[in-house]
């Protein structure tokens, strides 16, 4: 439970460090407040439900805040005091009182409050079958893997590898941080060592993880003459076509572009003998279900298929029957990743909007590192641009930011030198970004699980996270 009371007042006042003395009130801000000082209680502006049904107090001026009162939805409205920019600028609303995505469906709020659970009596300690020296693969491979850091494979690796090696079709189920790439990538790059003829297809849903792989692949093939083309859209595709004219042992890519790319005969599958669809479950999400029919229809049979997952449905369940055949089923879900990220609501008061809550968060100094999830592309930018103009080093990646745009914004992000990143689900899966202090939701995503993999963003590597929701 956490209350405070504020008042708007220039940036330069609370000691931040984001864009130095730059006015944020004053009366000539677009976006800011015209109340000439700041200052603060000294407590946290988060609030919520607890358990206990007690009410927590945020207040703008003189006008309190209740937690437990009933708020109509708005996304930035002049709600008796302040607004987000003219009314032009305002944010649409998020679907009445139904807490969830455009089709409708409702998520419980309390959903989105829980502890993180820390355990303080000793836990059993994973001890693998197998070292990586264990395994029957190519030396430089082995070197190449102790160089990388790693030293014993994590459970899905330990378990899932040696059917990969026998060259059985494999479903692994698993969370998503968990080494799913190495998993996969170790015993395939041995199997390309051992028929340099043999290519394979890894087929991913976004750009950012498609790229994440092919940098681990380079990482595990220093000095094998191994060659990849990574194939996502909001890229050249007349470099990716260029590329294609040359032998690739592995080409990695997102459905549409690979779609394109097969339909420009650009990519034969019928030279493809191994494919890997990672994250299907995001990718049926998605609706790619008809371009990954449509492509694992053009591959050669006998192949080999390996199919990853963070979740098992019945809808899942019938594509690995209709893609696998008698495949080594492995699971190792671990606890969810919720499990370690602190997690509450911020109710938005009548008296206030979105975006200046999100203001007196994000100037405090333990949002150190800060993934802020909007629904929309437009709304996705729109909120970074508001936030950069706060004075605050912020970035965003969304559909309609070409992907020089986006890996840019993910590597500053990635590197310390960017405080926000703003996002649509895109950040959401598959990506490995160390050390988020906090995610947030401004938006409230279409489905829980969507809020699941949104939070795991955080609370990575056996640390604790926080996660924050904004509801109206």
């Amino acid at each position: 439970m956490y209350s405070g009371n504020f008042k708007r007042g220039p940036r330069g006042s609370t000691g931040g460090s984001h864009g130095g003395s730059k006015p944020f009130a004053g009366g000539g801000s677009r976006f800011g407040r015209s109340t000439p000082t700041r200052s603060t209680s000294g407590h946290s502006p988060y609030n919520s439900h607890s358990s206990s049904g007690s009410t927590g107090g945020f207040s703008r001026s003189s006008t309190p805040y209740r937690g437990g009162g009933s708020s109509r939805p708005s996304f930035g409205g002049s709600r008796g005091g302040g607004r987000f920019g003219p009314p032009q600028r305002s944010f649409g609303r998020a679907g009445g009182k139904r807490f969830g995505g455009p089709a409708g469906q409702r998520i419980d709020i309390s959903k989105f409050i829980s502890k993180a659970v820390v355990t303080t009596e000793a836990v059993t300690q994973f001890v693998p079958e197998h070292k990586f020296g264990d395994f029957q693969i190519d030396e430089r491979l082995k070197a190449n893997i102790l160089i990388k850091g790693y030293s014993l494979p994590t459970p899905i690796q330990d378990r899932i590898i040696p059917y990969i090696l026998k060259g059985n079709d494999v479903v692994g189920i698993a969370n998503t941080g968990t080494g799913k790439t190495a998993a996969f990538l170790v015993p395939l790059i041995n199997k390309v060592l051992l028929s340099p003829v043999e290519q394979v297809l890894i087929v991913v849903p976004t750009r950012e993880l498609a790229l994440q792989i092919q940098d681990e692949l380079k990482g595990f093939t220093k000095q094998m003459k191994l060659f990849s083309v990574c194939c996502v859209g909001g890229a050249s595709i007349g470099r990716q076509i260029s590329e294609l004219r040359y032998k690739n042992n592995f080409i990695i890519g997102t459905p549409g572009r690979l779609k394109d790319l097969i339909e420009r005969k650009n990519i034969n599958l019928s030279q493809f003998k191994t494919v890997v669809l990672d994250e299907a479950d995001r990718m049926l999400d998605m609706g790619f279900v008809n371009d990954m029919r449509y492509m694992m229809s053009r591959m050669p049979r006998p192949r080999h298929t390996l199919f990853f997952s963070a979740t098992m449905s019945r809808e899942i369940e019938g594509l690995i029957k209709e893609f696998l055949h008698e495949p080594v089923s492995v699971s190792v879900k671990t606890q969810d990743t919720s499990k370690n990220v602190d997690q509450d609501i911020i109710r938005i008061a009548q008296n206030t909007t979105k975006i200046d809550v999100l203001y007196d968060l994000l100037i405090k100094p333990e949002f150190a590192k800060v993934l802020v999830f909007g629904r929309t592309k437009h709304g996705v930018e729109k909120l970074s641009r508001v936030l950069e103009e706060r004075g605050f080093k912020v970035a965003s990646i969304h559909g309609n930011k070409n992907q020089s745009g986006r890996q840019r914004a993910l590597a500053a992000f990635k590197e310390g030198k960017l405080q926000i990143l703003v996002a649509t689900d895109v950040a959401a899966r598959g990506l490995d970004i160390v050390d988020v202090s906090h995610v947030i939701n401004f938006d409230i995503p279409a489905t829980y699980d969507d809020y699941v993999h949104r939070i795991g963003r955080t609370g990575r590597a056996g640390k604790t996270g926080k996660a924050l929701t904004f509801v109206e």
